[in-house]
């Protein structure tokens, strides 16, 4: 994930206002097929599963080099987890700068997850192929897995802003491309889910939406929530249910008049600016919105 740039996303504010009005109001959660597994969790999605820390990760190439040891970077699967009684084991597939494309086939464009898989170092589970073909494989073994958990859609967001950043009017260029990105996720995360449900999986699908790294921000916000929208949507569509880490958020930077940053639930870089990924304190909000969307 990165940062939106407010030059870069000035027109899209009314747009989505419009978007995120007209659009049908979304319940917590809906009735699972669930016949699952007691202690089994699948995690999927991007850099904020992973638990990136680009700090962290700084540290950890200068002090030891590559590989860096996956297990360094605590997301909020393994918080949620570890909530769960009894406790769940994780298998986190989730991969920093995955796209919803990419998770499905690898040669697709992505925001950095082959790179970091090259030149990094290896990923909380080790496949070779596509995170959505390790996540098949692992549920054609394990079909009775309690829970699936997936974030993803914000490093399409990303990917669309980059490729508007030299055109004349950027925002007319992201305008123009916003439909259809939001479209292509919608396609993209009913191929995820399809392809899961396919292996004989019964258990429970769970979105976690994004977090505003600025509420105050109605440009940001309203991008992140736009690509919420579409992933709750889709999710419920497929009976699945929805933790609401865009709320909880939300909820914690209420008091700082909507300024994340200020909430100590993002990382704060050496610049003294936050980055856009959690903290510890971050990942374990996340962590309480799955444990309260699964109830039990």
């Amino acid at each position: 994930m990165r940062r939106f740039s407010r030059v870069r996303l000035a027109a899209v504010g009314s747009v989505l206002a419009c978007l995120l009005a007209l659009a049908p109001v979304l319940p917590a959660s809906a009735t699972s097929t669930s016949n699952s597994h007691p202690n089994t969790y699948l995690a999927l999605g991007d850099s904020v599963p992973f638990g990136y820390n680009p700090v962290l990760l700084q540290k950890l190439l200068q002090s030891g080099g590559t590989p860096v040891n996956p297990s360094a970077f605590v997301g909020y699967p393994q918080l949620a987890a570890n909530l769960f009684r009894p406790k769940l084991k994780v298998f986190n597939a989730s991969c920093p700068g995955e796209t919803s494309g990419s998770l499905i086939n690898m040669t697709a464009r992505d925001n950095g997850c082959q790179s970091y898989r090259q030149l990094i170092g290896a990923l909380h589970v080790s496949y070779r192929g596509s995170q959505l073909q390790y996540a098949e494989s692992y549920l054609t073994a394990n079909p009775r897995t309690k829970l699936v958990s997936l974030m993803i859609g914000a490093n399409d967001l990303f990917l669309l802003q980059d490729s508007c950043a030299q055109a004349a009017d950027v925002d007319g260029c992201i305008l123009a491309g916003l439909p259809g990105l939001l479209s292509t996720l919608r396609a993209n995360l009913k191929t995820i889910y399809k392809g899961l449900r396919a292996t004989g999986f019964k258990g429970d699908f769970l979105a976690v939406t994004y977090y505003s790294t600025n509420y105050r921000d109605p440009v940001v916000t309203g991008a992140v929530g736009a690509v919420d929208l579409v992933l709750a949507g889709v999710t419920l569509a497929f009976r699945g249910k929805v933790a609401d880490g865009f709320g909880a958020f939300a909820r914690a930077a209420a008091p700082f008049g909507g300024d994340t940053c200020a909430t100590g639930l993002l990382i704060h870089l050496p610049s003294g600016a936050c980055d856009v990924h959690p903290t510890r304190a971050g990942a374990a909000l996340l962590a309480s919105a799955v444990h309260a969307a699964e109830g039990r």
